[in-house]
């Protein structure tokens, strides 16, 4: 049986996510995009977005339209249906406020979305609300999970792990488990928009948060997965007994991953503010496969620190963003890992 063709991540993105807008009812206090409530002008119109998705639509990525709140967009339907038309597998992460209804979610599934992704940051709706900066947003979200669910939709949870709710997370996991979602994801948190440092993990608390989630995965029914700690998948491999050389290229940031900004910006990824140009004058197939910087971050070889020493480099290679936003240089050490590279640990012992 013929196995598909491996795109190798200098030629093409797997996922791309375009942050349609900045707007968003919600007042988060974490926020990347440092949401407002009303758009900006100078966002992509409707025909520049049909534009994007003819420029990436050869290498068939997953598409991620997100914000701010998508449904702030009234042309988020069309856009769905355009991108699922071009072949892309579309998904959608929008805010729980009064926008998102059954009758958005069915008209998103009507236009070609396949999944969702809803977040939850708390086990209750006092913790929950009070870091979404809303009254209600909880209770939106597992509504809006559950009418998902009746709907067919595959149902992504997204939870922002900090120093907030990381003790919380078997709680949060016995709270979605009934959903019925697809997978779990957690975003460990990047002191970029107004995330603070000090609510930033540190090594060891992060190494601590791998345990928890490796324990809580080998009972739930559905996936556990990590956004900007890609070093959990060192922490897998090693419970696993997986020797590092025999371990596959691990997606991270401008590493098979891109971001489209609200006004056509590309980055490495959303929490990465470096940028490399814009829709509107490049391809953006053409700035991922060429800018130096994007070439630059899928070479592991290139960071400095442990992080261009360590025999899970390929595999991990550290949040690029962390280092960014911690150590003022994205090629630095993400200072959140608390692994020892073996040739370290050897030279100490030599």
């Amino acid at each position: 049986m013929m196995q598909p063709e491996v795109i190798p991540f200098s030629d093409a993105p797997r996922i791309v996510i375009w942050e349609m807008t900045r707007a968003c009812a919600l007042a988060c206090r974490h926020c990347r995009a440092e949401a407002i409530p009303f758009r900006n002008p100078d966002e992509l119109t409707t025909s520049e977005a049909f534009a994007l998705v003819d420029s990436i639509a050869e290498c068939r990525p997953l598409f991620i339209l997100t914000g701010g709140d998508p449904l702030m967009r009234g042309d988020v339907f069309k856009i769905v249906e355009y991108a699922t038309n071009k072949g892309l597998r579309v998904a959608v992460s929008p805010s729980a406020t009064g926008r998102l209804t059954p009758a958005a979610l069915a008209k998103l599934s009507r236009a070609g979305c396949k999944s969702i992704s809803l977040s939850l940051d708390g086990p209750t709706a006092e913790m929950h609300d009070s870091f979404r900066g809303v009254r209600g947003s909880f209770q939106r979200t597992l509504d809006a999970a559950r009418s998902a669910r009746e709907m067919g939709l595959l149902t992504q949870i997204n939870t922002t792990v900090s120093r907030f709710n990381n003790d919380r997370l078997f709680s949060i996991a016995s709270l979605i488990e009934p959903l019925g979602i697809a997978s779990w994801t957690l975003f460990f948190l990047v002191p970029v928009g107004r995330a603070q440092l000090e609510d930033v993990l540190s090594a060891q608390e992060t190494e601590e948060a791998f345990r928890r989630l490796y324990e809580i995965a080998q009972t739930v029914p559905f996936a556990v997965k990590t956004t900007e700690a890609p070093h959990y998948r060192r922490f897998l491999a090693q419970h696993e007994g997986t020797p590092a050389a025999q371990l596959p290229a691990g997606i991270g940031d401008g590493k098979g991953f891109m971001f489209v900004s609200h006004t056509g910006d590309v980055y490495p990824s959303g929490f990465l503010p470096y940028t490399a140009g814009n829709v509107r004058e490049i391809s953006p197939l053409a700035l991922y496969r060429e800018n130096p910087v994007f070439r630059k971050l899928r070479e592991p070889s290139e960071f400095s620190g442990k992080c261009g020493l360590c025999e899970f480099a390929q595999l991990c290679g550290g949040s690029r963003a962390r280092a960014y936003a911690m150590n003022k240089s994205m090629f630095a050490s993400d200072p959140t890992c608390a692994y020892t590279p073996e040739v370290l640990r050897t030279a100490a012992y030599a």
